[in-house]
């Protein structure tokens, strides 16, 4: 442990430099503006991984972007960890709110952070937190302690449904084999009580358009007398949440699984301050399904999200038109035993059935996944918990977060092990957000406690 602390001591401000220059990239999946800085980010990825003491490092092609395998083998005896990350990242938009350039990462401190965050989009999810494995590794290559093998799966489309990744997991079996998979694109409670994900939200992601006219109208000559799409659409969306915020899509809830009165006891021990949570968000209350807390409605209950709406004309000044269409963006949050193509289709029939005459409705599925849990009482979980009590000095909770890793049920079906959710970052951080950050303490923290599961993995295996 002290070999530990103070390798990373003696490294850190190198450490901090190697991924502001990552951070400097902007790899957006979903722009194909920015498909050569994909690309250049997983050849550095690449470079890093080598440096680390990776034996071998390839960029293996999809038929989307590349995904970077490497491997270092010390002994077929001992088990294997494959570490898997993105290195892609969410457009930054809007950019106006933006306090500093989105690839331009500046350290500033907060009050959160007072030994300061890097703010940089990708700078938690998950640039942040996948390149705390790439510098664990060289920790433990550098003083011997790497005592297993290790795999790393890094992949370029997390932000777009990893629609590659499927592909190239379902081909390579054989090179994946592992006993347990690690990932850290997740959060914990604080940065004095570390606490471990044991359940992601699956999702479904749809885009909505709704026509009326065959071309946009003046609103004065045409106003009332003409179905006016952006109402429309309002109106649809307006009604899929009834007066205690429940889902309104029939048969949305037949497979929602229902926790026991225990379990959300066992939930509500976490710490949690509702007026923070306000006084953060600067809100003056919550809102939500009744009957239910905050802290289960994000994370054990299904939702539906309008992510984006627009139609009509929106420049400055004034335009006096009913447009031919308005468009919305849709995401719906999971939960285990939901089927994300079920819900997507459940959604899909409900909504075109909305429209009134005079208009029709075009839903257009994205991408989605299925939610994931996994159990408290295999050896990876104890191993991340053992580790973080090292690290931090408390033992670590465990929680269900409100996120969706897609992926996680995918490796569980293809690959035969569980995933471990070791995450870092704070619920603070802004991901998706313009100031998206990433604690300096976060980012050494996770390079500290991260050897130490390997250590605990591979001395639960024997």
């Amino acid at each position: 442990m002290n070999t530990i602390k103070s390798y990373v001591e003696a490294h850190k401000t190198r450490f901090i430099d190697e991924l502001i220059e990552l951070l400097k990239i902007p790899s957006i999946s979903a722009d194909p503006a920015y498909t050569q800085d994909v690309i250049d980010t997983s050849t550095a990825i690449k470079t890093s991984l080598e440096k680390a003491g990776c034996d071998h490092v390839e960029i293996c092609e999809t038929p989307g972007y590349p995904i970077v395998y490497g491997h270092k083998h010390i002994s077929d005896d001992l088990p294997t960890v494959l570490v898997y990350g993105h290195y892609d990242v969410q457009p930054p938009d809007p950019l106006d709110l933006w306090e500093s350039g989105p690839f331009e990462p500046v350290i500033k401190k907060t009050k959160i952070h007072p030994e300061g965050a890097i703010f940089a989009r990708g700078s938690c999810d998950d640039k942040g937190q996948m390149y705390m494995h790439v510098k664990a590794l060289e920790l433990m290559n550098e003083t011997n302690q790497l005592p297993c093998n290790v795999k790393f799966m890094i992949e370029g489309e997390e932000e777009v449904g990893s629609e590659s990744l499927a592909w190239f997991v379902e081909r390579n079996q054989e090179k994946l084999a592992n006993d347990v998979i690690l990932i850290s694109d997740t959060g914990m409670i604080s940065n004095t009580q570390p606490s471990i994900t044991t359940g992601l939200r699956g999702l479904s992601y749809v885009e909505v358009e709704v026509t009326g006219p065959n071309r946009d109208l003046h609103s004065g000559l045409y106003g009332g007398a003409v179905a006016n799409p952006i109402n429309i659409l309002t109106k649809m969306i307006a009604s899929l949440h009834d007066e205690n915020n429940h889902i309104t899509i029939p048969g949305f809830y037949d497979n929602v699984e229902e926790l026991s009165t225990q379990e959300r006891a066992e939930m509500a021990k976490a710490p949690f301050s509702l007026e923070d949570y306000k006084n953060a968000l600067d809100i003056d209350d919550v809102y939500g399904e009744a009957g239910y807390t905050t802290n289960e409605r994000n994370s054990i209950r299904p939702t539906l999200d309008v992510n984006g709406i627009w139609g009509g004309y929106t420049g400055e000044g004034a335009k006096t038109v009913i447009a031919s269409k308005a468009y919305a963006k849709i995401s719906m949050r999971l939960v285990p035993n939901q089927d994300w193509r079920e819900i997507t289709e459940l959604f899909k029939t409900h909504f075109e059935s909305l429209a009134p005459k005079g208009t029709t409705v075009k839903v257009t599925p994205h991408h989605g996944g299925q939610g994931y849990v996994t159990p408290i009482d295999n050896i990876g979980y104890k191993a991340a918990s053992k580790a973080y009590e090292d690290t931090f000095g408390v033992p670590a909770i465990p929680q269900r977060s409100g996120g969706s890793i897609p992926i996680v049920s995918l490796f569980e079906k293809e690959l035969k092990s569980k995933t471990i959710l070791m995450g870092f970052g704070l619920n603070s951080d802004a991901i998706h957000s313009p100031n998206e950050h990433f604690g300096i303490f976060n980012y050494l923290k996770g390079i500290e406690t991260i050897p130490l599961f390997y250590k605990y993995f591979t001395e639960l295996s024997k």
